[in-house]
């Protein structure tokens, strides 16, 4: 009988996937497969436009792998005038924000197209990073610029593992292994070694900033210590140029009030791909948590 059951157990399961597979295969079609870009008539004289909002890392919509796929169709396209990053972000990895710089400055040499960073709410840390690559930064008089900084944040919890008793046994193959582990004990020669990596990625983050900004940048102590500051202050800092939005830029520097927004997104069918391939994942296992074990 318990053979019986085992072998009526998994004919329910492939079934049950057979028919989950179907189903998702008909969404996929009905919703299609393209990501989402510019659908408007590119030919003609137009402003790109490419989001980045959100935080800034492999995964999300502001990753370097679709921002840098919608830069270089806003590039590539002959009708766009011009390239405009629309930013409303509070920054995110300094790996996938220098990505997206190294590509900026490319895509503009190989293509002789103007760059322009339009900041919204924030534009901060990788943010920021990123938008020193455009030709000219325009800001809210409100909005929040700057961050020009590195962190590596976590916890540590053994005072209180003391205070409660608990032990922690944590084995490790090289002394270092456990580092940053929140629950064991962080060596001086760890904490030094850690800030000297976060003094690396910063100086590098300071040398991006230098070189987009050049002598307008107007340098002073706390330019480069992680501190932000409001749009009209960035403008009078030199982290910014002026004032503006994203109309007025398409209208009075670009000269092409047509916008096409060129993001890409994950759509719904990426979405249902992500779902679905976690649902199996979920499903698989608890089915095979409830068939019976062999000893």
């Amino acid at each position: 009988m318990a053979a019986i059951e085992e072998q009526r157990l998994a004919r329910r399961w492939r079934n049950g996937i057979r028919l989950a597979w179907l189903v998702f295969l008909v969404l996929l079609v009905w919703f299609g497969v393209e990501r989402g870009g510019a659908t408007a008539d590119v030919s003609k004289p137009h402003t790109a436009v490419v989001d980045i909002k959100g935080e800034i890392a492999s995964g999300s919509e502001a990753s370097a792998e679709l921002v840098v796929a919608a830069m270089r169709s806003a590039f590539e396209d002959s009708g766009a005038q011009a390239v405009v990053l629309l930013i409303n972000s509070p920054g995110g990895s300094p790996v996938q924000a220098g990505i997206i710089n190294d590509e900026i400055r490319r895509l503009k040499a190989k293509h002789n197209k103007p760059v322009y960073a339009v900041v919204e709410e924030t534009c901060a840390s990788a943010a920021y990073y990123i938008a020193v690559g455009a030709d000219q930064i325009f800001v809210d008089k409100a909005s929040v610029v700057g961050s020009i900084g590195v962190l590596m944040d976590g916890f540590g919890f053994t005072g209180l593992m003391e205070k409660l008793g608990v032990e922690r046994r944590l084995m490790t193959a090289g002394e270092n292994k456990g580092f940053m582990d929140p629950f064991s004990p962080q060596t001086e020669k760890q904490r030094v070694f850690a800030q000297e990596m976060l003094d690396q990625i910063h100086q590098q983050f300071i040398g991006v900033v230098k070189a987009g900004r050049g002598q307008r940048l107007k340098e002073a102590p706390e330019t480069f210590s992680g501190l932000f500051w409001t749009g009209q202050q960035a403008v009078e800092m030199g982290l910014a140029d002026q004032l503006g939005n994203l109309d007025y830029v398409a209208r009075e520097v670009v000269k092409a009030e047509e916008l096409v927004d060129y993001t890409r997104r994950d759509n719904v069918a990426e979405r249902l791909v992500k779902r679905f391939g976690a649902s199996i994942g979920q499903g698989a296992a608890h089915s095979l948590q409830s068939l019976p074990a062999l000893h």
